[in-house]
């Protein structure tokens, strides 16, 4: 069993006076501890779906999942969630906001004190601790993000298209930065991103969903060396994972396309 374990999970929604709609089918995953896991998928797909299903935000029709072999029901601090809007308590400072999940775990103040400290320091902060999320940029803020995700010491790290709302230059720092992030906590992570650069220059591997309802097409890893840097991203090992996943991603919108 894989520390994450999903199996045979379906998503059906039925809206009043509406038709049923299948979002998910019988979808089968395992993450292993540790690893960087990535998701992309056609537009509608239900990458989103899944990752609120492993948070705990939602529920499933049917089937399973587990966290290192626990079942998933409701949220948890164990699992950190980060999403493309920024979800900063916009009342609280840079400081504040990194405490806040330590502070409910009844971590005391100078140890909560620390901890954001130094996640603030990690995440390319130090000097805003007293700015409030008004005053930062989306970057900043996505960075203030991380920073209270990992606060918590969560065991597996779900990001749902952090940096989709970032221009392409901030967006790459953010890769960066998020990579340098991980190999110092390593911590389990399940990305998901509609940008094939983002998932083969981030991921260990690569899981590719079909169009709706969605199911996991195929798990391609990313057999490229660590610590990476920019120059990854025109390599030609890159390249020929890129046209691998580009070939499976039109198949899919095609047959989306199609109806």
């Amino acid at each position: 069993m894989a520390f994450l374990d999903i199996t045979d999970v379906t998503v059906r929604f039925t809206p009043k006076r509406k038709p049923a709609v299948l979002a998910l089918d019988r979808v089968s995953l395992g993450v292993e501890d540790n690893m960087f896991s990535v998701i992309v998928g056609p537009s509608g797909c239900g990458k989103s779906t899944l990752l609120r299903l492993v948070a705990g935000l939602q529920e499933a029709t049917s089937g399973q999942m587990t966290l290192d072999g626990k079942p998933i029901r409701g949220p948890s601090a164990e699992r950190g969630m980060v999403f493309q809007s920024y979800t900063l308590f916009p009342w609280l400072t840079v400081r504040d906001n990194v405490m806040f999940g330590p502070k409910l775990k009844r971590k005391g103040p100078a140890e909560s004190g620390r901890i954001a400290d130094e996640l603030i320091a990690q995440v390319g902060l130090a000097g805003f601790e007293k700015s409030y999320p008004n005053e930062l940029s989306g970057g900043m803020r996505q960075r203030v993000a991380l920073a209270r995700a990992l606060a918590n010491d969560p065991r597996i790290l779900l990001m749902d298209e952090p940096f989709g709302a970032l221009d392409s230059q901030t967006r790459q720092l953010m890769q960066e930065l998020l990579l340098s992030i991980w190999q110092k906590h390593r911590k389990t992570v399940l990305f998901i991103t509609h940008d094939i650069d983002e998932a083969i220059f981030l991921g260990d591997v690569v899981h590719v969903m079909t169009a709706r309802p969605g199911r996991i097409k195929r798990s391609i890893p990313v057999e490229m060396e660590r610590p990476r840097g920019i120059e990854a991203l025109t390599s030609e090992p890159f390249m020929a994972l890129k046209r691998e996943v580009l070939g499976l991603m039109h198949e899919e919108a095609v047959i989306a396309d199609r109806g």
